[in-house]
């Protein structure tokens, strides 16, 4: 099984979400961390089910969604990446090369 990490942009982009959740309900804001965190510990162990991000068509950035979010993570060999965590509604934001 591959390893995860989570790139600093995204543990960023999952406290400004809890951050934007808590200022209605903490409660809430805890739940959906909880949620992404257990959606992203479970991507190491099927990295390549999630489907290719279609803003690049790059066989190594891949996603998966949450509710209305979208967990973008990056297969390095035997490393899973979180790269970012985004707003189905909002602009994907610019990734990277690996």
């Amino acid at each position: 099984m591959a390893t995860l990490v989570w790139s600093p942009r995204a543990l960023d982009d999952l406290e400004a979400i809890r951050e934007y959740i808590a200022r209605d309900s903490d409660r809430y804001a805890r739940l959906f961390v909880q949620r992404v965190v257990r959606v992203a510990e479970s991507i190491p162990q099927h990295p390549l089910l999630g489907a290719v991000v279609p803003e690049y068509q790059r066989e190594e950035l891949r996603e998966r969604l949450f509710q209305n979010y979208r967990v973008v993570y990056r297969v390095l060999g035997e490393v899973v990446e979180i790269v970012t965590i985004v707003h189905a509604a909002r602009l994907f934001p610019p990734i990277p090369e690996s």
